[in-house]
C-alpha cells in the first residue's frame, strides 16, 4: 500500500473528526434535543447521627424521592450531620437544601434568640412526627416529682444538642432551672448507663414512641416516669407554640400500667431555607405526601405525614411551595381555623 494513500485517509479521517466535533459544538452535545433526559438536580437533605430518629427518616425521605425524580430529575442524599443546629446554619449558607430539624430549635433560630446570633431564614416544608419526652428515675430512688430533681444529679441531653431550647422552659415552668440540679451531658444510651451505676438520679429520655432508650431502662431495672404539673403543660402549650400534649398510652413501657400524660417538646420537621425556590419545594412537598406511604414501610414516622399534622403550626414559618401544595390539596388551614393538634402518639411515630 503507497504512503500517498494512507496520508490520503488520515486526510480524510481527520476531516472527518474536525467535522462531528464541530456539529457536536454546535447542537450543545445533544443536551438540548428533545430526546434527552433533563440534567439531575442533586440535593442533600441533613439529618443528624446514626443511632436516632432523624437519620433514619431522612434517608427514607431521600430514597422515596429518589424513587420518583419528578420533572427535576433529582438525585437526593441525606446526611449524617450533628442535628439540628447544625442542619440550621448549613441551610443558611447553602451546604443543604433540606433538613430535619426539632421544632423547638427552629423557633427560636427564627427568631434569633437564645444562643442563635442572627434571625436564621428556615422555613417549614412539614411538620412530622411528635418528639415525646420525660424524665425517668430509678423506682427505689427519691425522684417522684420534677421538684425532686434539685439538688440531683440529672441527664439533660448531649452537649451541644440543643436540649435546652425546650429543656428551659419546661424546667421553668416547673420553678427550676439548670442551676437548680448538677446537669449531665450524655446521649439517650448512655443516660441509661448512668441510671443504671447509679451515677445518675434521673434521666430526661425521647423521641419516637416507644423510645428505645425508656425500653431499655425499663428492661433493666425498675422505672418512675415522672409526672409533669398539669399546669405547668398548660403554661407551656400557651406561651410555645411547639409544646403539644401527648398521651403514652398504658403498656408502652414496662411498668407504665396507665395512660402517661407527656409532652411534645418539639416535633420532628422537614425544613428548609426561605431562598430555596419555590417550585422546588412544591415539587418536594407533593413527591413526599404523595408517597407517603412508601416512608411509613421505612420508618413509622411517616404515619406522621397526613392531614392532621403535616401543617400543624409549631412557630416556624412555612415555605410558599410547600402552603402551594397543601392548599391545592384542601388541608392548609385557614387563618381563623384552629392549628392542628397532636393529641396521641400513635398519629406521629
Amino acid at each position: 500500500m503507497s504512503t500517498g494513500y494512507l496520508l490520503s485517509r488520515a486526510a480524510v479521517a481527520m476531516v472527518l473528526a474536525a467535522t462531528l466535533t464541530f456539529a457536536a459544538a454546535c447542537s450543545g452535545g445533544g443536551s438540548d434535543t428533545g430526546d434527552a433526559p433533563p440534567s439531575n438536580r442533586f440535593l442533600s437533605i441533613g439529618t443528624a447521627p446514626p443511632g436516632g430518629a432523624f437519620f433514619v427518616v431522612g434517608g427514607a425521605l431521600a430514597e422515596v424521592l429518589n424513587a420518583h425524580p419528578g420533572a427535576a430529575n433529582w438525585q437526593v442524599t441525606a446526611e449524617a450531620t450533628k442535628g439540628t443546629q447544625e442542619n440550621l446554619r448549613r441551610l443558611d449558607s447553602g451546604e443543604l437544601d433540606f433538613a430535619l430539624a426539632n421544632a423547638a430549635i427552629s423557633y427560636f433560630a427564627a427568631r434569633g434568640e437564645g444562643a442563635w446570633d442572627k434571625e436564621y431564614p428556615v422555613r417549614v416544608v412539614m411538620t412530622l412526627a411528635p418528639n415525646v419526652a420525660l424524665f425517668i428515675a430509678p423506682a427505689k430512688g427519691d425522684v417522684a416529682t420534677i421538684a425532686d430533681l434539685r439538688g440531683k444529679r440529672v441527664v439533660l441531653g448531649p452537649a451541644g444538642a440543643g436540649f435546652a431550647y425546650f429543656l428551659g422552659p419546661i424546667l421553668a415552668a416547673h420553678g427550676l432551672t439548670y442551676d437548680d440540679m448538677s446537669p449531665l451531658n450524655a446521649t439517650q444510651a448512655g443516660a441509661v448507663d448512668l441510671l443504671a451505676d447509679g451515677s445518675a438520679a434521673a434521666a430526661f429520655l425521647g423521641g419516637a414512641v416507644p423510645t428505645a432508650s425508656i425500653t431499655q431502662a425499663s428492661s433493666l431495672r425498675d422505672i418512675t416516669y415522672v409526672p409533669f404539673d398539669r399546669e405547668a403543660v398548660e403554661r407551656l402549650v400557651t406561651d410555645y407554640p411547639f409544646f403539644d400534649r401527648a398521651t403514652i398510652p398504658a403498656g408502652t413501657y414496662r411498668g407504665l400500667d396507665e395512660d402517661f400524660s407527656g409532652l411534645n417538646v418539639g416535633s420532628m420537621h422537614l425544613v428548609t431555607s426561605a431562598a430555596v425556590d419555590e417550585e422546588l419545594v412544591y415539587q418536594v412537598t407533593k413527591t413526599i405526601y404523595e408517597n407517603r406511604a412508601e416512608v411509613v414501610e421505612k420508618h413509622p414516622a411517616g404515619k406522621a405525614i397526613n392531614p392532621n399534622v403535616v401543617v400543624r403550626n409549631t412557630g416556624t414559618e412555612f415555605h410558599p411551595g410547600a402552603i402551594r401544595f397543601y392548599r391545592e390539596i384542601g388541608i392548609w388551614p385557614d387563618a381563623s381555623d384552629e392549628s392542628p393538634s397532636e393529641t396521641s402518639v400513635a398519629s406521629g411515630e
